[in-house]
């Protein structure tokens, strides 16, 4: 399966901010959204990602101040990001390699998708399930 036919099986558009949103703003939409990360764009690119272990890592070193800084300033950036045609399982792969949790998606040079590891896992998990019932069904009619 590939990270394309993951993103055209579900529905929900990804949630971005741009360099300049204010960390304050961005956690907001991250607590609205009840989301972990999410990518930060400038027209077509990419230019990082905006996580919870960015605002807690620089919130620890900085205290409360980096609510007023810029998310460009404290993203993580420049992200690694997949194709559409990269695998559930090739993507995964890189993410347990690079300890990362967010790969954006890009195809023809934009942003087409962001999936987290726990995307990834899911699916996988799902197939797992239905192979199991498709084997334990086969031995019971067998």
């Amino acid at each position: 399966m590939t990270i394309g036919r993951l993103l055209d099986s579900r529905q929900a558009a990804t949630v971005t901010c741009s360099p300049d949103t204010t960390v304050a703003d961005a956690v907001a939409t991250l607590a609205e959204r009840r989301i972990g990360a999410m990518p930060v764009v400038d027209g077509d690119a990419v230019l990082g990602i905006f996580s919870e272990r960015d605002l807690l890592y620089r919130l620890a070193k900085e205290g409360a101040g980096v609510l007023c800084r810029r998310v460009s300033e404290v993203m993580t950036g420049p992200p690694h990001c997949v194709s559409r045609e990269t695998t559930v399982l090739e993507a995964l792969s890189q993410m347990t390699r690079r300890r990362i949790r967010h790969l954006p998606v890009i195809q023809g040079g934009r942003m087409v998708g962001f999936v987290s590891i726990g995307d990834l896992v899911k699916f996988r998990i799902d197939q797992i399930e239905a192979e199991a019932e498709a084997m334990r069904e086969y031995i019971q009619t067998a």
